[in-house]
C-alpha cells in the first residue's frame, strides 16, 4: 500500500496510508477544517496562533497510529480493520466543529459540536457504503474494545496530546511542551482499559501540569475570554435581529443559521441542515462581522467594530465574587451611556464564573500500572502536591465591560 507523506511543523513527517483515511482527508468536509482556526480568537493575544483544525486532525491521526503500533508491539491484538477505524476516528473527531469553535455552540447552532460530528459520521458512512461502521462505533464508545475510545477521548488521549504540543508551538508558550512520544510508549492495556506504565509517571505529571498552565495562560487568558464574549454577543444580536425580520447581510451559509433554529434533532432529521453547516467557516463569520460594523443597529455595529479593530472590553478576574453594588453601578452607567434597556444589558457586561478542572477523579481516571500489575490512580501514585491540587476544580469570577467604564 502506498503512503502519503505530510510535513508537519510539530511532529515532522507524518505518514498516511493511501486508503480510506487519505480519501477522507481530501473530502470537502475535511477540507473545510482548513478554513477554521484551531484556537478561535486566540490570535488576538498570541499572533502566531493561526493554525487550523485540519492541522490538528492530521496530528491526532499521526499520534493514534503511533499508539496503535506501540500497543501491537506489546502483544495486544489490533486488527488492520480496527487500526484503520481508529485512524479514521482520529482524523474525523473534530469534524463537527463550527467557525471559532465553542463560540458558535448554543449561539446560532443549538447543539454541541460532538453531536454534529456524529451526524457527519452517519453521512460519510453512507457515502462510503457503510465502510465507516466500525469507526462510528468507536467514536460513539459502542465498540467492544473500549481502550480504542479512550485513545481518542480520555483524560490522557492523543487529541489532548496533539493540541497541547501544537498550541504551545504556535503560541510560543513553552509551558505546554509535553513528552507525547514518551507517554505513548508507556501506554498499556489492562482489563480493556488504557493505562500508563509506572515508568511514564513523571511524563504524565508533566502532561497534567502543562495542561493546567496552558488553560490559564492560553485558553482561558482574560483577553481571549473577552474576545469570545464579544463574538458570542455579536452572533446573538444578529440572530435576534433576524428573528424580528430586520434586514441583515451575511454569506448564505451563515445567514441560514441566523434565520433558522437548528437543534440536534433537526440535524438528524433534515440532511440539508448538515449540508449548510458543511459550507460554514471562519471566513463567512468574519466577513459578515466586517459588514455589520456599518449596520444601522447600534448594538450590532458597536460590538462588531470593537472586535474587528480589537477594541476589546476590559475584564476583571477575582477568586471571590464581585460585590453586587459594583455590578449594579456598572449596569446603571452602561444603560445611561448607550441608551439601552435592561433586556439589552447582557450585550455590554458579563458577570460569570470560569471553572478549570484539569483532572476529574470521578471520570475516566488516568491509571498507573505498577510493576506488580496493580493499578493505581495518578492522584494517588504521585508525590507531587501540584498534581493532587489539579484534581480540585478551580473557580474564578469574571466581570467584563467597555473600557470607558474602567
Amino acid at each position: 500500500m502506498k503512503r502519503k507523506i505530510v510535513n508537519d511543523p510539530v511532529h515532522g513527517l507524518i505518514n498516511l496510508p493511501d486508503g480510506t483515511p487519505f480519501e477522507l482527508m481530501e473530502h470537502p468536509y475535511m477540507q473545510r477544517l482548513r478554513r477554521i482556526k484551531q484556537t478561535g480568537l486566540l490570535h488576538l493575544v498570541y499572533p502566531g496562533s493561526v493554525h487550523s483544525r485540519f492541522h490538528h486532525a492530521l496530528g491526532v491521526a499521526h499520534l493514534m497510529n503511533k499508539a496503535i503500533e506501540t500497543l501491537r508491539m506489546k502483544g495486544h491484538r489490533i486488527t488492520p480493520e480496527e487500526a484503520e477505524a481508529a485512524s479514521i476516528v482520529a482524523l474525523l473527531h473534530d469534524i463537527g466543529h463550527g467557525p471559532f469553535s465553542h463560540s458558535l455552540e448554543y449561539t446560532i447552532v443549538n447543539t454541541h459540536h460532538e453531536k454534529i460530528s456524529a451526524c457527519f459520521f452517519d453521512d460519510l458512512n453512507q457515502q462510503y457504503d457503510n465502510h465507516l461502521e466500525m469507526a462510528k462505533a468507536i467514536f460513539n464508545n459502542q465498540y467492544p474494545k473500549k481502550f480504542l475510545y479512550q485513545l481518542i477521548s480520555g483524560q490522557i488521549d492523543v487529541d489532548r496530546m496533539d493540541y497541547l504540543k501544537r498550541d504551545s508551538f504556535f503560541t510560543g508558550v513553552s509551558e505546554g511542551i509535553i513528552a507525547a512520544d514518551r507517554i505513548i510508549n508507556m501506554f498499556e492495556i489492562q482489563d480493556d482499559k488504557l493505562v500508563v506504565e509506572e515508568k511514564g509517571l513523571y511524563s504524565v505529571e508533566n502532561f497534567l501540569i502543562a495542561r493546567r498552565l496552558m488553560y490559564w495562560q492560553v485558553y482561558l487568558h482574560k483577553t481571549v475570554i473577552v474576545a469570545d464574549f464579544l463574538l458570542t454577543n455579536i452572533l446573538r444580536r444578529a440572530k435576534e435581529l433576524c428573528a424580528t425580520r430586520t434586514e441583515i447581510a451575511a454569506p448564505p451559509p451563515l445567514l441560514f443559521f441566523l434565520k433558522n433554529h437548528c437543534s440536534e434533532h433537526d440535524f438528524h432529521t433534515n440532511p440539508s441542515i448538515l449540508q449548510h453547516f458543511s459550507e460554514l467557516d471562519d471566513f463567512d463569520v468574519f466577513a459578515a462581522i466586517k459588514q455589520w460594523r456599518h449596520h444601522p443597529d447600534n448594538i450590532l455595529s458597536y460590538l462588531s467594530d470593537c472586535l474587528v479593530n480589537r477594541r476589546l472590553f476590559a475584564i476583571e478576574m477575582s477568586n471571590t465574587p464581585f460585590p453586587d453594588e459594583k455590578y449594579d453601578q456598572l449596569c446603571l452607567k452602561i444603560k445611561r451611556q448607550f441608551n439601552i434597556s435592561d433586556a439589552e444589558l447582557h450585550y455590554f457586561i458579563i458577570h460569570d464564573t470560569i471553572t478549570n478542572n484539569m483532572y476529574d477523579i470521578t471520570s475516566d481516571n488516568i491509571l498507573i500500572l505498577k510493576k506488580d500489575n496493580i493499578l493505581i490512580d495518578i492522584a494517588d501514585a504521585t508525590d507531587q502536591m501540584s498534581i493532587k491540587k489539579i484534581a480540585v476544580p478551580v473557580v474564578k469570577y469574571a466581570m467584563s465591560y467597555p473600557k470607558s467604564f474602567r
